[in-house]
């Protein structure tokens, strides 16, 4: 396996000098930026390369349906079944699953997994402290029933249907406790050792991470769902979306990701080429601080930056197909997403809307990123809403000290981005509609808009079982933060994507560890 580690890595030195080369059989190269890579460890790791690997090196006790994302399935439980406290799932795990080193899997396995998440507290640990665990009470709510059941409580008031979507995120992986813990050093829980290693039982595991250049994952044959058809997936490191373009042209890569508009332009229409507009969970807004002067407090100016905001100018026009027209805080493809765009563009209706309000001379400073597509988004927004008689000062700066001045309440308005922490529509409810004011720095904190209603139904809809009562929960949420409130949300990112032509069963879900390898063949 070695001889194989270094010559995947020789093979993608030669790739970024421009030699041409094709891609070997039984390899997939995928070519993007891996610079954000802190760690591989599920639960640490909670950037986007390492969250797009984990789905391929571990697996859950139920995850979401590569086919229909929405539901989910056992995976490393054959079933599940609620207590009648409403506050307990028992698992019954998988007959027979075993990690890539061999382990058999236990049910001290997934003890093991969900407490040292809580214990270790790193950035993704608050998905499951929001079941009321930490690090003193969650090994009294793991127990182990028998060697082939698991059962898993909790003190909150949520109910198992929103339990079991934050045991399908990637925090929840199932880790082999005996591999991990003869690895650990100082007490962490193999969290060094898992930076660069993996220890799970996905279709892949971790062969070798060179930070900033490459990481290699090779075929895992004892993974419960059977080998994946492809040996070996080497990630390159290559920070420029043009240089991905090139390599894919050139053959030397299967997959560019993260590509940008000019790029997949570039490549429309170039033979042995496809490419691919996944719409992701991230959407594009802009949010107010109300106090910060009268009239961002009045709705009626809510009501009139919706209508100043040209939706399908910087969608279509001049980003170029890497954003679609959204309004609702649930993305599109989301449980309970509600897909209507009922304002457009008509600074006619805007100004119409002021005048009847009083609101007159109104201007604002807009703080956002000075990166693209921030930067280029907000000048358009700048002119859109000149035209409605609304001046804006853009104050562009470095991401970092931007969110400072938000999280500070220094700011008029921002626009900025969200992504969804994890697959369930509370990720985005618990943002756009939740103000507990209990220092929760909540998107609706950040503009100091106090919503004890909205709270109320935030709260009930993470306690409601029946499915289709908490979707229309969510639903009501949605339009009520669409009609009135401080944010005006336009802009769903899509993740462009190109590939080879020859490449078959590829999957790519909107969330960014719905990433399937497993069955991508040449």
């Amino acid at each position: 396996m070695k001889k194989i580690a270094l010559s995947l890595l020789t093979f993608s030195v030669i790739a970024a000098c421009g030699v041409q080369a094709a891609t070997p059989k039984d390899t997939l190269v995928i070519a993007q930026s891996t610079d954000d890579a802190d760690s591989f460890d599920p639960a640490k790791g909670f950037e986007l390369t390492s969250v797009q690997a984990f789905t391929n090196l571990y697996q859950r006790l139920v995850q979401s349906d590569p086919q229909n994302p929405t539901a989910l399935k056992p995976t490393l439980a054959s079933s599940w079944k609620a207590g009648d406290d409403n506050h307990s799932l028992t698992f019954t795990l998988l007959d027979g699953a075993k990690f890539a080193s061999g382990n058999p899997l236990r049910p001290e396995d997934v003890i093991f997994s969900l407490s040292r998440v809580v214990k270790l507290n790193l950035d993704p640990s608050f998905i499951l402290t929001q079941l009321g665990w930490n690090k003193d009470n969650v090994d009294g709510q793991l127990k182990k029933i028998d060697d082939q059941h698991v059962q898993i409580s909790w003190t909150a008031n949520v109910s198992p249907t929103y339990v079991l979507s934050l045991l399908s995120a990637p925090v929840s992986s199932i880790v082999d406790e005996k591999t991990v813990m003869a690895n650990q050093q100082n007490g962490d829980f193999g969290n060094g050792w898992l930076a660069t290693h993996s220890a799970g039982s996905g279709p892949f595991q971790i062969r070798k991470v060179v930070p900033h250049e490459v990481v290699l994952m090779s075929a895992n044959p004892l993974s419960p769902d059977g080998a994946p058809k492809l040996k070996n997936i080497l990630i390159k490191n290559v920070p420029e979306p043009a240089a991905r373009r090139l390599l894919l042209e050139q053959g030397d890569a299967d997959i560019a990701r993260n590509l940008g508009a000019d790029q997949i332009a570039a490549l429309k229409g170039k033979p042995g080429v496809t490419t691919l507009a996944v719409p992701m969970a991230s959407l594009y807004f802009i949010q107010f601080n109300i106090d910060a002067q009268p009239a961002l407090k009045n709705p009626a100016f809510w009501e009139a930056a919706r209508y100043l905001f040209d939706y399908k100018g910087i969608a279509d026009d001049l980003l170029k197909g890497q954003f679609e027209v959204h309004q609702t805080f649930l993305p599109k493809g989301f449980p309970g997403a509600l897909n209507d765009n009922p304002y457009h563009y008509d600074p006619e209706k805007a100004k119409a809307i002021l005048k009847k309000a009083g609101l007159n001379n109104i201007k604002f400073k807009l703080s956002t990123s000075n990166q693209p597509p921030y930067l280029d988004i907000a000048q358009a927004l700048q002119a859109s809403f000149a035209r409605g008689g609304v001046k804006v000062e853009l104050t562009p700066g470095l991401s970092a000290e931007v969110s400072s001045r938000v999280k500070a309440h220094k700011y008029d308005a921002n626009l900025n981005a969200w992504g969804a922490d994890y697959f369930d529509p509370n990720t985005n409810a618990a943002a756009f509609a939740y103000n507990p004011e209990d220092g929760s720095t909540t998107l609706a904190w950040r503009s100091n808009w106090h919503i004890p209603q909205l709270n109320k139904q935030t709260l009930a809809a993470t306690a409601e079982s029946d499915p289709t009562k908490r979707v229309a929960l969510y639903q009501a949420m949605q339009k009520e933060v669409l009609k009135n409130s401080p944010y005006v949300i336009g802009l769903q990112a899509r993740n462009l994507v190109a590939m080879r032509d020859n490449l078959k069963g590829y999957q790519q879900g909107i969330n960014p560890d719905m990433v399937y390898y497993a069955q991508v063949s040449k």
